[in-house]
């Protein structure tokens, strides 16, 4: 059966890399942020300013999984139909940091779909480590997650 849908442990990942905010901050790259890494409303399509109100947990809960959708779909949509949960659910939690666009024109997607594994699939996600033209530790670390969730070791 095709995997259409994070499961929770998809969920926890993206949270656990992600965290909640529930005021308005700006992230690494100085855009307006707030809940669990948004920077838009979808349940009104607004950006995300810093003169906005708080969030409770609870609509910041209610906000990501409506968030989620597309990235599950691009991610669904896009890729080869043999996927496992952990497969997909690492490649929604790339999808949701480097957007839809990023992630359709990746060398991580053109390998998965050829079901490449291995160093050079490591590699392509490693690739994704930049933020401002920065390296971050914290890219690395994720990614070296999503790699390893997608091949079923998870840390």
């Amino acid at each position: 059966m095709e995997i259409e849908q994070l499961d929770q442990t998809g969920i926890n990942l993206i949270k656990g890399f992600e965290g909640c905010v529930l005021h308005p901050y700006l992230d690494q790259v100085k855009i307006p942020t707030i809940g669990i890494g948004m920077t838009y409303y979808p349940s009104s399509g607004k950006k995300v300013t810093m003169q906005d109100a708080a969030l409770t947990q609870q609509q910041a809960d209610s906000e990501f999984l409506l968030l989620l959708k597309p990235y599950c779909l691009a991610v669904y949509s896009t890729t080869r139909d043999n996927l496992t949960q952990n497969q997909f659910n690492a490649l929604v939690s790339l999808t949701y940091n480097i957007g839809m666009g990023g992630f359709k024109g990746s060398t991580v997607h053109r390998l998965v779909n050829a079901n490449v594994t291995g160093q050079q699939l490591k590699s392509a996600f490693l690739m994704w480590n930049k933020a401002d033209g920065k390296v971050l530790n914290d890219l690395v670390k994720r990614r070296t997650k999503e790699y390893n969730t997608y091949i079923n070791q998870i840390i």
